[in-house]
């Protein structure tokens, strides 16, 4: 404080303001800092775990589609015990897409013809049993049904 004539005039107050609001300034800008730098994380996180989720339905489809055709080629080597258990394991897998709404796998006009795939499922089944080599021509056929349901060459 001074003394101007008969006044008094507070002079320190303002400093100590700005002092403090300088203070306050530094922590908002370490926090804003921190924020810009967490935005490019934050952003390739992102992307990454949406490729992630491309992927692992790639990889199930590709995975529905291995235990069919591995199923057609053990059937035309004779192997029916071996292709019965990856044709079953085809048509659990697609029973089990089917009644599962939520999955992103198959896209909805997927999902609507999958029933057709799977109407043959216990003829193809017993015929695989039985030792049947006209079991190899149906999962040959199924084969390419599935692939056009599924969009081909797109996989």
């Amino acid at each position: 404080m001074r003394d101007v004539g008969d006044e008094r005039v507070e002079t320190e107050l303002p400093r100590e303001r700005t002092a403090s609001r300088r203070w306050m300034i530094w922590p908002a800008l370490i926090l804003l800092a921190f924020l810009l730098g967490l935005l490019p994380m934050w952003w390739s996180k992102r992307s990454v775990s949406t490729e992630l989720d491309r992927t692992r339905i790639e990889l199930k489809r590709q995975e529905h589609l291995n235990s069919l055709s591995a199923a057609a080629v053990y059937a035309r080597r004779g192997e029916y015990e071996t292709a019965r258990q990856n044709a079953s394991k085809f048509f659990s897998d697609m029973q089990a897409e089917s009644d599962n709404a939520e999955s992103k796998t198959l896209t909805p006009q997927e999902r609507a013809q999958i029933p057709q795939l799977l109407a043959n499922r216990d003829d193809i089944i017993t015929l695989l049993s039985r030792a049947d080599p006209a079991s190899a021509e149906r999962l040959s056929n199924m084969y390419i049904e599935y692939r056009l349901a599924t969009g081909g060459s797109q996989q």
